[in-house]
């Protein structure tokens, strides 16, 4: 949970310095279209524009932090020693990486992220409910692409049961993407760059924070381990005389 409270204020770093730029420019384009169409203001937010991109996406980053490093915990417990001989650092780098590829990157290229003045919002329920369900999908393809890998290795050899596995989990997220609906809401004025930018930044946001999980939960973990290993290792007594 340490680990992943630094990883979420890295991540906030990179949101705020990034990221924010981006969804002030969008927000301009939807109130610059709103009075195109002869709309009026909706009337003073609730929670002020600078509070949204400082408190509340600093408290929302610090939590997803905090929650995700606890059940990335519980993952690395179980899987350490039991995906093959890497160490404490290494072993945290691949929980790492795959959380980033299944939690995000595969459900990102599927149903990427919108800025404001992007999308139907009498779609947002459906695509909000598909974007987790493809999260879900992702994981739990994860999970049996691993299982089959592990069943595999004694006939084929680790290196090709990798490739089978990594290949059937493709395979299945093609399939996914090919029957799962696409939405496609962007406006034809909406700017491309920009809408490209904003993507950009998510993704940014996200590798920053598994990157800096991977790093820190792994540098900690072998700490520990390293003390705990000395601690529990037998006393050495040299004779004398």
């Amino acid at each position: 949970m340490i680990a992943g409270l630094i990883a979420g204020a890295l991540a906030f770093a990179v949101a705020y310095f990034l990221g924010e730029s981006q969804v002030d420019a969008a927000i301009a384009v939807e109130e610059a279209q709103s009075h195109a169409h002869g709309g009026g203001e909706d009337g003073e937010d609730l929670v002020s524009r600078t509070m949204q991109a400082t408190g509340g996406l600093a408290t929302a980053l610090l939590v997803f932090g905090v929650a995700a490093g606890g059940i990335a915990s519980l993952v690395y417990c179980y899987a350490l020693g039991r995906i093959g001989n890497f160490g404490a650092r290494a072993t945290a780098a691949l929980i790492a990486g795959a959380a980033l590829l299944t939690v995000y990157v595969v459900p990102f290229l599927k149903y990427p992220a919108n800025p404001p003045a992007v999308g139907d919002p009498d779609t947002i329920g459906k695509r909000t409910a598909l974007f987790f369900l493809m999260v879900a999908l992702s994981v739990l393809l994860a999970v049996a692409a691993v299982i089959l890998g592990k069943r595999l290795a004694p006939a084929l050899g680790n290196w090709n049961a990798t490739i089978a596995a990594a290949a059937g989990f493709l395979l299945v997220v093609g399939l996914a993407y090919t029957f799962l609906p696409s939405f496609d809401e962007v406006g034809e004025d909406f700017p491309a760059s920009l809408l490209w930018k904003f993507r950009l930044s998510t993704l940014a946001v996200q590798t920053t924070f598994w990157t800096g999980f991977g790093l820190v939960f792994g540098y900690l973990t072998e700490r520990l381990l390293v003390s705990a290993n000395s601690a529990g290792s037998p006393r050495v007594e040299t004779p004398v005389g």
